[in-house]
């Protein structure tokens, strides 16, 4: 069969062509409802499918969204992605990974290329944005650029992020509240990234909820360099857990972390939550499912994901001045389960 293109459209709707890529494109220029109809019937009844490569030279613009993420295999990284791409399908929008391995050279790699493709809009999860990514930034003034989960202090770029000082603190303060002296505190590796990243942010929240307790973090072995994933915290965990030194209670900045200590809790002898209580942070779906289901702080990543696909098509962006928020901050709220000493509960606290 031959061909259907837009002049065909455009006959059986009894327009011109131009009204028939302006109810494709959305504009430039209006067009009344009835002819928008029309148009529409036009397409599908011949099966008209548009030349999106076309489209893009034509707008300087793709359909594709640019992410980069750390590593997609970590479990808050794959659902954090995942939401985005089905809100950017709803949108029409593809969305393209790449894995920046948490080095400068790989995120490089990816925010080059991607903004190369004329992405209509690049979503970064960063450990802070280096000096050569900020300059791929301004070498294409017209991207639109959101940081998503982290946003370094002196960043000036749009973000969405979560409480996640208040989230660790409510965390910590309820696992005092079981009558606990302390609680010892997983937090990143000793090479942590600077302030505003959220694991740094955790650990502030655990001191916080320390010191309004009136209980010292600056005692040996209360807070604990472990590496973010599992695998790593289990082998700290195995250490701290068999020691005569071990703590009554563990916050942990990540689930994949409480994840890891849960495990090496069983594998010591010890009972959770009676031998020793332990928190995270993330609400990952595994995190209910896990034995016992674990006590956390989850962050909305549904509304989190949306606002920044929203604010990645968001022409206002490009615009000096622009009274768009710069942050949008989702509160964080306590999800109890049993790994902290409460029984099952569909309740959650914020």
């Amino acid at each position: 069969m031959p061909k259907v293109t837009r002049d065909d459209v455009a006959r059986l709707a009894g327009t011109s062509t131009a009204v028939v890529s302006y109810v494709i494109n959305n504009g430039p220029r209006p067009v009344a409802p009835a002819t928008r109809e029309r148009v529409l019937a036009a397409i599908a009844e011949l099966g008209y499918r548009p030349n999106s490569v076309a489209q893009a030279m034509a707008s300087r613009r793709t359909n594709l969204i640019g992410m980069v993420v750390p590593d997609a295999r970590q479990p808050f990284f794959a659902e954090l992605s995942h939401a985005v791409e089905r809100v950017a399908s709803e949108r029409g929008k593809i969305v393209l990974l790449g894995n920046s391995d948490y080095t400068a050279e790989r995120e490089i790699h990816y925010v080059r290329a991607f903004l190369g493709m004329r992405v209509a809009g690049l979503i970064l999860i960063s450990q802070g944005p280096s000096l050569q990514t900020a300059a791929e930034f301004a070498a294409h003034d017209d991207a639109r650029v959101v940081l998503l989960h982290r946003r370094p202090a002196s960043s000036e770029d749009v973000a969405v992020v979560t409480d996640d000082v208040g989230g660790a603190e409510l965390a910590v303060a309820h696992l005092l509240g079981h009558g606990h002296p302390y609680v010892a505190c997983f937090g990143g590796p000793v090479a942590a990234p600077a302030p505003g990243d959220p694991v740094v942010d955790h650990t502030e929240g655990w001191r916080r909820a320390m010191a309004a307790a009136g209980v010292d973090t600056e005692a040996k072995g209360r807070l604990i360099d472990a590496p973010f994933d599992r695998y790593g915290a289990y082998r700290v965990a195995v250490d701290l857990l068999d020691s005569p030194d071990r703590p009554p209670a563990i916050f942990c900045s990540t689930d994949d972390q409480a994840i890891g200590v849960l495990r090496a809790a069983r594998e010591v002898g010890l009972r959770v939550p009676e031998d020793l209580a332990v928190a995270g942070f993330d609400d990952l779906p595994e995190a209910g499912f896990s034995d016992p289901p674990l006590t956390t702080v989850a962050s909305d990543r549904d509304a989190m994901a949306r606002a920044a696909v929203d604010l990645v098509l968001d022409d206002s962006l490009l615009v000096p001045g622009s009274d768009t928020p710069r942050v949008r901050r989702f509160p964080s709220r306590l999800v109890v389960r049993r790994s902290c000493g409460c029984g099952e509960s569909p309740r959650s606290r914020s």
